[in-house]
């Protein structure tokens, strides 16, 4: 007679925003394969990360400009409300309220809105507190009432993005917080294949997910290449190569490239590139990991994708812009939350596209190109950074295995 087979669990994800959806859906295909029944309820955009792992997602979902409500800017918030994002919210509140009783736990991946929205539902929860460190003060200052929330008798597990906050946190909440790594960064490890070409460096262009804020920031990075001094700009010499989502797509690209001076060149609907005089940038799609993995810098205007990049130990070179997500304010947030191993050649009073502003990031980006190939110390140094700010590789599988210890009611931590 065949053992009997324990009972399903059923698991919510809760989640906000591309970054933590990408998370949620590693967890929850760990689960899945442990034998829980999981679906998701992305509070913000359509879970395209849960949708692409075959995990369900509940109610209608919707896409915001923004990216939804978080670190943005004052237009961007503005934007927010007259979108309706926030009565969006509201109704995917709703939603959780009455499907709540369902799931025998509820995962948050993200901030003091899950957490709040995680609370109201009465359910079990845990949660990985993603959205916060305290590597940007030294302590974290929570926003209220999140403290309050998680030392909520209901929060069965806290999980933070690194040992400093799970240390600093355990303090201040009476409770322990454990740091099991980082599922968002298992997605930068898996296995790619080689890009073309054979160039002494190359540089990986990262210019985020949202349009049209990504086809702005793209603008921003090609005129930046421009500048490059002449010994960079052979193929052979420094490889260019742009991770670009699907809606980015050659029809997108073209106009934009043509008013800068460029020409695009499609062997077939995956291979493409740009070319302006010597200048060639091989355009990506679908080959996010290849890129952050073979590129020796990357020039970034991305939050998740810049995090992942810092992990593997690369150096990131930010480029400021208009938003609404990826700002001056947002950038500088970034560059205490990863470390020194972000840079950004900021230049007083510069605004976005300024010749100061393009004119600086290039002789950076050379500088930094520079190095690398000079001081090897610094690409140690780098690894370091990587290992303590986000943690090493197998965060998924470890807060999965603690999960499902949680839902069999064996003795958690």
């Amino acid at each position: 007679m065949s053992p009997q087979r324990p009972p399903e669990r059923r698991v919510l994800l809760l989640s906000n925003g591309h970054g933590e959806d990408l998370s949620g859906a590693l967890i929850g295909l760990a689960l899945q394969q442990q034998g829980c029944h999981v679906e998701a309820l992305p509070l913000v955009g359509h879970g395209r990360a849960y949708q692409q792992a075959g995990i369900s997602t509940r109610g209608h979902t919707r896409e915001y400009s923004t990216g939804g409500l978080g670190y943005t800017s004052l237009l961007g918030r503005i934007t927010e409300v007259v979108q309706g994002q926030v009565l969006y919210l509201l109704s995917r509140l709703a939603l959780l309220l009455r499907i709540a009783r369902r799931y025998e736990l509820v995962v948050v991946v993200g901030d003091v809105i899950p957490v709040l929205a995680a609370w109201l539902s009465r359910r079990p929860t845990a949660v990985y507190l993603v959205a916060y460190s305290s590597h940007y003060e030294g302590k974290l200052q929570l926003p209220w009432p999140c403290g309050l929330l998680l030392r909520s008798r209901r929060l069965r597990a806290l999980y933070s993005r690194d040992q400093l906050t799970a240390t600093d946190l355990s303090g201040q909440l009476g409770r322990p917080v454990r740091f099991l790594g980082n599922p968002f960064f298992d997605g930068a490890l898996k296995p790619s294949e080689p890009l073309a070409g054979a160039p002494q460096q190359r540089l990986g262009l990262l210019p985020g997910s949202r349009l049209p804020e990504a086809l702005h920031n793209l603008e921003l990075m090609l005129r930046v290449l421009e500048r490059l001094p002449e010994a960079l700009r052979p193929a052979a010499r420094l490889g260019l190569h742009a991770a670009l989502v699907g809606k980015l797509t050659p029809q997108e690209v073209a106009p934009l490239a043509s008013r800068l001076g460029w020409r695009l060149e499609l062997d077939n609907p995956s291979q493409c590139r740009l070319v302006r005089g010597p200048l060639t940038l091989q355009l990506e799609w679908g080959r996010f990991a290849a890129v952050i993995q073979q590129c020796d810098l990357l020039l970034s205007m991305t939050g998740t994708a810049a995090e992942q990049c810092v992990g593997l130990g690369k150096p990131v070179l930010q480029l400021e812009g208009e938003g609404p997500q990826f700002t001056a304010g947002f950038a500088e947030a970034q560059r205490r939350l990863l470390g020194p191993g972000v840079l950004c050649a900021a230049a007083l009073d510069a605004p976005p596209g300024s010749e100061a502003q393009l004119n600086g990031t290039a002789r950076l980006l050379e500088q930094l190109l520079e190095r690398l190939q000079h001081d090897p110390d610094w690409a140690q140094e780098l690894q370091r950074v990587g290992l303590e700010r986000i943690g090493s590789g197998g965060g998924t599988a470890r807060m999965a295995a603690d999960l499902r210890h949680l839902l069999n009611g064996e003795n958690h931590g």
